[in-house]
């Protein structure tokens, strides 16, 4: 862009042009329904026409900046979301849910919303496993009806910032922890109590530690402290007594079961099953 005039001049183009930069994504992400449909119409999916209009629309916005690193973020991620949104499609039409249901899914505003939240979190990361874990949030999300934006953005940026042996040990907290927190809900008053013994029962350090989740972080602390911080899980006080001082167990919350479930894989078959 070439800058000419007074000083005033050239303060209102400086400002227009950040102005233009920073709403680009939202207007280029909005304005190519027309490409999406005659993709749609072409290949016969819903979800592919939705790509188009969004992360083939930030790509080539992208690209045009010459930010190359974060076109390759786009094109994975486009790649992957698309990918597992087709298989979304087979599950949901095996359950028969109807065409335009899954098309008014993929075209609303919430997922529009997440398709912002993970172009917006894919600068953040060069990690091709990350870029793979929102693809999945978001497809998922299409499968269980669920686009809450809050929610979604949340997940997006989980993410990106958690590291692989995070979500192991997440992986291992749900597999033991999912009805002692379906439980809770029946009888909290022995909620932590229940999560204290399976904790020791588990032997929950040493099999965290057997996996090997080659992650360049090898402090467990660190990873649930991580985990909590996303209110994924909560510390539950150890009961401590004389011959021992107790270690502090965990307790598995809602949302990070939740989040968990929308990193599963989504089966490319049409039987309704994931």
């Amino acid at each position: 862009m070439t800058i000419t005039g007074n000083e005033v001049a050239v303060d209102n183009q400086m400002r227009h042009a950040e102005k233009r930069n920073q709403s680009q994504v939202n207007r280029l992400l909005e304005g190519a329904a027309s490409t999406a449909e005659v993709i749609s119409l072409a290949t016969g999916s819903v979800a592919i026409g939705s790509i188009a209009r969004a992360f083939g629309i930030a790509r080539r916005f992208t690209s045009g900046l010459g930010v190359a690193t974060l076109d390759e973020n786009l094109d994975h991620l486009g790649d992957a979301t698309g990918a597992a949104l087709s298989r979304v499609e087979k599950n949901l039409d095996g359950q028969r849910v109807r065409i335009d249901e899954i098309e008014r899914r993929l075209n609303s505003n919430e997922f529009l919303e997440g398709i912002k939240a993970a172009t917006l979190q894919a600068q953040r990361t060069k990690d091709k496993k990350r870029l793979e874990r929102m693809a999945l949030i978001l497809a998922n999300g299409v499968a269980e009806n669920d686009l809450e934006p809050e929610s979604l953005d949340d997940m997006m940026r989980a993410a990106v910032e958690l590291k692989e042996r995070d979500i192991v040990a997440l992986d291992f907290i749900c597999s033991r922890q999912s009805k002692i927190l379906a439980d809770a809900g029946k009888w909290p008053e022995h909620w932590y109590d229940n999560v204290r013994k399976d904790w020791q029962a588990s032997g929950f350090e040493q099999s965290i530690a057997d996996q090997k989740a080659g992650s360049d972080d090898p402090g467990l602390k660190s990873s649930l402290s991580r985990l909590a911080a996303f209110g994924f899980i909560i510390a539950v006080p150890p009961v401590k007594t004389q011959n021992s001082p107790g270690k502090e167990p965990y307790a598995l919350l809602r949302e990070g079961k939740r989040f968990y479930e929308r990193l599963q894989e989504i089966s490319a078959g049409s039987d309704g099953t994931k």
